[in-house]
């Protein structure tokens, strides 16, 4: 395979990121690129935990020019660390926290180590280059990790620009919700700029009215890459956002009648994206139009005991999906959810993602989620039960069982059903296997 640019930006003036509504050109980008790449550093491991979406991708291009791998793990707990150095002894950390408390060897970035020598010329990259060390979420276990090639890594983001029509010749303002470090938000938040001509946006703003400040510094053409539980949370808020041009989500699959609600608030079309950490991006679908994923061009399923395999196109190899997925005609897929979310009581079937839609579309419910009890908590019935904990302060346990008895099953009712001030989500809007266990853990 040929070399691949290290951006795609056309020239030195053409914009590559906005910072506090300030644009940032390719070549100041490629400057700071060089100044960084330059920096002593003998660790071929470069944990990137930089906060600021402008820094991280600094910190990954310099890497990138300088021969490190990039280690991007789903979270930064002690253990995390301490599995990230069995993985990889001579890890540093790469931060633009100077206080950032990773017991680690620390490069901090500078402002002042901008290369203003560099001159305009744009890095080739080795597309068979190992490029960076991805890790699952931790949501059907403990995270794993999965290596990435830079150029097929690259050829998936741009056809997910072209399937997304935001490789138009335009700069779009890629504003995200999500971080750089998880698989979503590295690919359609930060290498999806680079890729397509397009801009990154380096805040990421969590609350509703951070959300609409953050796109309100930016030029049109806008597009917010987020999240089902973060567009959930701005349309409750409503706010009163400008005008964008697309909207992007994943993590989660999005309810219908909630895009077309997102539709109606933003006036653009809303894109979500099928995939994961191990397959990247594979597939698109407007969710309020169809209900169907549309594959990107030469990937294909095929099929083995009811699990689904994605192979071909941008992917490093075949990859098992964890989705129970029903094929369709013409390189289309049906989302029927995980293969480990469906739920048995009492000779009857249901799944988590059914009980959670049905949940969260009661009035009043600003989150919720149904999770199994722990261990031994129905131990002395005998029979099995779920558990739900919801975030819903204007309503009280009967008023909400019995608005839930109407769209469910009277078997999978939740006992107990939790009351709590927010769900102990993760940075993409997930609820970890761990953090499920915390909450059957309050269950007795």
């Amino acid at each position: 395979m040929a070399p691949v640019a290290l951006f795609t930006h056309a020239s030195p003036t053409s914009i590559l990121a906005w910072r506090a509504g300030r644009p940032v050109t390719a070549l100041e980008f490629l400057q700071d690129v060089h100044g960084l790449a330059r920096r002593p550093s003998p660790a071929t491991h470069w944990l990137n935990v930089c906060e600021d979406r402008y820094r991280f991708a600094v910190a990954l291009a310099a890497g990138i020019v300088a021969g490190k791998t990039a280690l991007l793990p789903s979270t930064r707990t002690p253990q995390t660390i301490r599995d990230l150095l069995e993985l990889a002894p001579d890890t540093v950390c790469v931060t633009d926290d100077p206080d950032c408390p990773i017991d680690l060897p620390k490069i901090v970035l500078r402002d002042e180590d901008r290369d203003l020598a560099a001159d305009w010329r744009v890095p080739q990259i080795d597309a068979a280059r190992m490029f960076a060390i991805v890790f699952t979420s931790g949501s059907t276990g403990a995270p794993m990790p999965h290596s990435k090639t830079w150029g097929r890594v690259t050829a998936c983001v741009r056809a997910g620009a072209r399937r997304l029509r935001i490789a138009d010749g335009r700069s779009h303002a890629l504003v995200g919700t999500v971080p750089p470090q998880h698989m979503y938000g590295f690919e359609s938040t930060v290498l999806a700029a680079l890729q397509s001509g397009n801009a990154l946006v380096a805040e990421r703003p969590f609350y509703p009215a951070d959300v609409v400040a953050v796109l309100e510094a930016c030029p049109r053409p806008r597009t917010l890459i987020s999240t089902p539980v973060h567009l959930r949370a701005l349309l409750a808020a409503d706010v009163d956002a400008p005008a964008l041009d697309r909207v992007v989500c994943a993590t989660a699959p999005l309810d219908r009648a909630l895009a077309r609600r997102i539709e109606e608030r933003f006036r653009c079309e809303l894109h979500e994206i099928y995939g994961s950490t191990e397959t990247g991006q594979i597939a698109f679908r407007r969710t309020a139009a169809t209900e169907h994923f549309a594959l990107l061009p030469g990937v294909t399923l095929s099929f083995e005991a009811d699990r689904a395999f994605a192979d071909g196109g941008h992917l490093e190899q075949r990859t098992p999906l964890v989705d129970v997925i029903e094929p369709l005609p013409n390189g289309e897929f049906r989302l029927h959810g995980r293969t480990q979310d469906l739920v048995e009581i009492a000779g009857k079937r249901s799944s988590f993602a059914y009980l959670n839609h049905q949940l969260n579309s009661i009035p009043g419910v600003i989150d919720g989620t149904f999770f199994e009890p722990a261990q031994g908590a129905h131990a002395e019935t005998g029979i099995a039960r779920l558990a739900a904990a919801v975030v819903a302060p204007a309503l009280d346990a009967p008023t909400l069982l019995e608005r839930l008895r109407d769209r469910i099953d009277p078997a999978f009712l939740p006992r107990p059903l939790l009351f709590v001030d927010r769900l102990p989500r993760n940075a993409t809007g997930k609820l970890t296997r761990e953090a499920l266990a915390t909450l059957g853990a309050r269950v007795r």
